[in-house]
């Protein structure tokens, strides 16, 4: 059914990976290997967008996604933002760049960047951070764009079911990155991929993709097992050939264990999961009240992310991942991809013999 949904030959999703990792080559030969590449455009300024698009467009004929992140409310307290900026000015003294006064200006581009990937004739758009409209559903299903939304847990998906969305990413606790929870409170939400998916797919009429330490066939094939319809993969994703991650970032994750990662608000603002290091376990230290919500405190430590990646100094640098990192190697999306493909294939003939 999701192969027939998306055009695709193996149902499995790489993740829209905002802030670079998911470069125009890397979408292309995900989805030139069967699979289907997600541009991560969160962060992309709309012409950014339709630019990325148009490459990606040049690369292959084959489907692809575009996640967006949906627009977030938030309450602007100057205080508490001038404090912030006065604390982050501690570590921007460290790496010799100016120090910050003052509030950022705070525009939502969303809508431009919704015109610019319907404008460019993409047929499947992916939300997460929220729950999208009963109208912007509709919007695009007019336009003949699938509608992939993210739940982690069942009272999500239930909703997002309601508004008729044609796919849902049950997004368990492993995951790498951003949490995608919009109706608990995010450390309400930490349900394992594996005790996750069953229910989800059990409480919703469509289909379910299991997302969340998922790095092999054996992954694939306990998702497939579980009732999901596909699996997306991200942190597997960000040290194949074609990934715009950093050199730092991909040397944390092939030298990572399993214990490397941890949530945290400290770099954003919203609950993610990426490696620990010192800015990330200093900023935690700061009662809860006073860090900014995302977007405003993403928009705070920008300079000092950049700054800091560009130096590699991984000490104040925020790197996502999940908890399977530790399981990632060097390869090509599309070698990624195929040995998935068979292993879980391999797996599953092995299991029907051995109930034979």
């Amino acid at each position: 059914m999701l192969r027939k949904m998306l055009n695709i030959k193996h149902p499995i999703i790489q993740a829209g990976m905002a802030g670079g990792p998911t470069t125009p080559e890397l979408i292309a030969a995900v989805s030139n290997a069967g699979a289907l590449g997600t541009l991560g455009a969160g962060y992309m300024p709309p012409e950014d967008i339709g630019a990325a698009i148009a490459h990606i467009k040049e690369q292959t004929e084959a489907p692809f996604a575009v996640n967006l992140f949906l627009p977030q409310s938030y309450e602007t307290n100057e205080k508490q933002i001038l404090n912030m900026q006065a604390h982050l000015n501690h570590y921007r003294k460290k790496l010799d760049i100016p120090e910050i006064h003052t509030i950022p200006d705070m525009k939502d581009i969303f809508e431009r960047q919704l015109e610019v990937v319907i404008e460019t004739g993409v047929k499947i758009v992916s939300f997460t951070f929220d729950q999208p409209s009963a109208e912007l559903v509709k919007r695009l299903k007019n336009k003949d764009i699938l509608v992939i939304a993210t739940a982690t847990n069942v009272e999500e998906a239930k909703v997002l079911d309601k508004l008729g969305v044609n796919v849902i990413v049950a997004q368990g606790s492993e995951a790498g990155g951003h949490r995608g929870t919009f109706l608990s409170k995010e450390n309400e939400a930490l349900i394992g991929t594996f005790a996750l998916v069953p229910q989800m797919v059990d409480a919703v009429s469509c289909p379910v993709i299991a997302a969340g330490g998922i790095m092999d066939g054996r992954g694939y094939a306990a998702a497939l097992s579980l009732g999901a319809s596909g699996v997306q993969i991200g942190t597997a994703f960000l040290t194949v050939t074609e990934s715009g991650a950093s050199d730092i970032h991909q040397q944390a994750i092939l030298s990572s264990k399993d214990t490397d990662t941890k949530i945290t608000k400290a770099f954003s603002g919203k609950s993610a999961r990426g490696f620990k290091n010192e800015m990330m376990l200093e900023l935690e230290k700061i009662q809860i009240e006073n860090l900014p919500p995302y977007p405003i405190q993403h928009i705070l430590t920008s300079d000092i992310r950049k700054e800091a990646g560009r130096r590699k100094n991984k000490e104040m640098l925020s790197m996502w991942a999940g908890q399977a990192s530790a399981m990632s190697k060097r390869q090509s999306a599309k070698e990624l991809i195929e040995t998935i493909a068979v292993d879980c294939s391999k797996i599953i003939s092995e299991l029907h013999r051995q109930q034979t």
